[in-house]
């Protein structure tokens, strides 16, 4: 049984979180932007809350109201998002975690690593 397809709104502090984590601008590597974000990842994350709700984890043992999305990117290597259900029934993103750590930011490269 699949869930019911849900309306999803991000909140003043899911933007605010995402403002603070990534620049207005690409840097100078070529990291995304947050528009960047918004083009390529936030369709995603909204289509998973929107459709399978029941199926993420939940943030908080016992409270079905907030579950978490934790996936790899397309610009980034991991993002968090946590959502709450509203008493009207649409999920609302009301946090955002992201890794913006960027290959030239390691130390080594993983696959250097794994192969030694």
């Amino acid at each position: 049984m699949t869930s019911p397809r849900r309306d999803v709104r991000p909140t003043r502090d899911f933007y605010l979180a995402l403002e603070r984590q990534l620049p207005a601008e690409r840097g100078p590597a070529g990291q995304p932007s947050r528009a960047d974000f918004q083009f390529h990842e936030l369709v995603p994350i909204f289509t998973t809350f929107a459709t399978s709700w029941d199926a993420l984890p939940r943030l908080v043992p016992g409270r079905e109201d907030y579950r978490v999305l934790v996936v790899r990117g397309v610009l980034l290597r991991a993002i968090s998002v946590i959502g709450q259900l509203a008493p009207d029934g649409a999920i609302e993103l009301v946090d955002i975690e992201l890794d913006t750590t960027w290959p030239e930011d390691d130390d080594g490269d993983v696959d250097e690593e794994a192969g030694s």
